[in-house]
């Protein structure tokens, strides 16, 4: 099935940082961003963008080249992003928390003039650009007083790439996915127009600005629309509720693991949050565990689905049926059109979209949709009487046991009942007489124990026989990506002692008939 919007015009004859000039002309006095207790209005900020072009083009930054950046959330990232734009240059975050292999893989990809580090990654800098064509810069060192430049802006083009960001991919080789100008304009139209941000609105930005979901779910849109972003280095669940209450946040955006820890801070039930109009949760599944609690405080989880390659603003859940669609990814955001492909008896298919956010190609030149432009997500999802969608795990995470399909995170979400489980992780293992077995890996809260059966009960009495977990495997720990989401091939080859060179978690497996 298929499901058309409409989307606004893109801004003609505009860069991305000419787009933000007007917005900053129109908000010159109001507050564009507070960093660690510092407000900077809109008009410091665009004449940050004007310092950081210029100094970017006295290192020798033309129209085509690539930038990266290796540093801890901070306003010069944005900055320096805009000034890019307005160059024709391209912006090209690292994830921070990644091996020194791992960078050095993307830098050969993408081959940047420059790197830019913080304080923090001037050691991996040098590392990196010891034996690399690359300049290698400090951040900081863009505010500084450049020589005066002149800049040939090159004309503005909808299809020039502003932003490259590799996936956070659990296997394989990174993949850089180019996004345009019109791919960013489009996600940061369906991202205001599904938050309704305005400039009245205060976003709490505590994810890292490596990815797009830091990015452009509401850090961009926000910019945009003239609202005032509060910008975290990195996330500190004292400093969210310091936050939260100090600048009457009224939207933010967490992850699962993120949601987590706020939660479970002790400020959770003592700080009232009266401005807080909606918290807005980046993830494909969201266990209810991590919804009521702030739906019992009369504050909705929106939840937002999408990829790196779909902008990533895609299917979108909003305030006014959070708590009816508890699980749920909503609906098509404005712009997005998606279909299931391959669906098979009980309605589960996978998931592809299409739209003015969606990528066209990964770095340098290789096509990331099929023959009629739709982009296969290897999601899978499920369409509810209300045309409203569910996602009900990865493709690749089925499993077929008997001949039957499994979806891990219904398994998943049953064990996170459970009051001793911390998190968990439902894999597919071989078998030689089912094809594959349920397997369970549990990580308990500190200081808490619970027997397989107090832990398995639930998932008997709820689920057919033939999805209960043949084995539970007690873990001090899951491996995970920068963002939190588990990797699930890594934590099947480990526990089929397949792991090569990456650290084991320390493991009790239970076995069950």
């Amino acid at each position: 099935m298929k499901v058309n919007s409409p989307i606004l015009p893109q801004p003609q004859g505009e860069t991305l940082g000419g787009v933000f000039r007007q917005v900053s002309h129109r908000h010159a006095q109001h507050m564009a961003l507070i960093f660690q207790g510092q407000s900077i209005t809109y008009a410091d900020l665009e004449a940050l963008v004007q310092r950081c072009m210029a100094q970017l083009l006295a290192w020798g930054v033309r129209s085509g080249d690539r930038v990266a950046c290796l540093a801890q959330g901070h306003p010069l990232q944005i900055a320096a992003w805009l000034a890019l734009s307005e160059i024709g240059a391209i912006w090209v975050p690292l994830n921070f928390r990644l091996a020194l292999a791992e960078w050095q893989q993307i830098l050969q990809d993408c081959s940047p003039r420059c790197l830019l580090v913080d304080d923090d990654g001037w050691p991996a800098g040098q590392s990196l650009t010891q034996h690399a064509p690359i300049a290698l810069h400090r951040l900081t060192d863009l505010d500084a007083d450049p020589p005066p430049s002149v800049l040939e802006r090159p004309e503005p083009n909808p299809q020039a790439p502003v932003l490259l960001v590799y996936t956070s991919g659990t296997t394989g080789q990174p993949k850089g996915a180019v996004h345009t100008l019109a791919n960013v304009w489009a996600n940061a139209q369906a991202a205001i127009h599904a938050q309704r941000l305005g400039p009245d609105d205060r976003v709490l930005t505590m994810l890292p600005l490596f990815h797009v979901g830091g990015l452009c779910i509401q850090t961009l849109p926000a910019l945009l629309s003239g609202a005032t972003v509060v910008l975290h280095p990195r996330f500190d669940p004292l400093a969210v509720w310091r936050d939260l209450v100090r600048y009457h946040i009224t939207l933010t955006l967490m992850v699962p693991a993120v949601m987590k820890a706020v939660i479970e801070h002790p400020a959770f039930h003592a700080t009232p949050l009266p401005d807080l109009k909606a918290i807005w949760a980046g993830s494909s599944v969201l266990p209810d565990e991590l919804l009521l609690p702030w739906h019992q405080r009369n504050i909705p989880v929106c939840n937002v689905y999408g990829a790196t390659e779909t902008g990533p603003f895609s299917l979108a859940l909003g305030p006014e049926h959070a708590r009816t669609h508890l699980g749920s990814c909503g609906w098509p955001a404005l712009g997005v059109q998606a279909k299931l492909i391959d669906t098979s008896a009980d309605g589960v298919g996978q998931v592809c979209l299409r739209g003015d956010a969606v990528v066209q190609r990964y770095w340098p030149d290789r096509p990331a949709l099929d023959e009629e432009g739709w982009f296969h997500t290897g999601d899978l999802a499920a369409l509810q009487a209300d045309q409203s969608w569910r996602i009900v795990g990865r493709a690749k995470d089925m499993i077929i046991s008997g001949g039957e399909n499994i979806y891990p995170a219904e398994i998943e979400h049953i064990l996170l009942r459970h009051p001793a489980v911390l998190e968990c992780a439902v894999v597919g293992l071989p078998d030689a007489r089912w094809g594959e077995q349920v397997v369970a890996v549990v990580v308990l809260k500190p200081g808490l124990e619970a027997s397989e059966e107090e832990l398995l009960a639930d998932v008997r009495r709820s689920l057919a026989r033939y999805k209960h977990p043949r084995q539970l495997v007690l873990s001090s720990e899951l491996p995970k990506t920068a963002l939190g989401k588990i990797k699930k091939d890594q934590l099947v080859q480990q526990l089929t002692g397949h792991a090569g060179t990456a650290a084991s978690p320390s493991v009790n497996s239970l076995r069950f008939p």
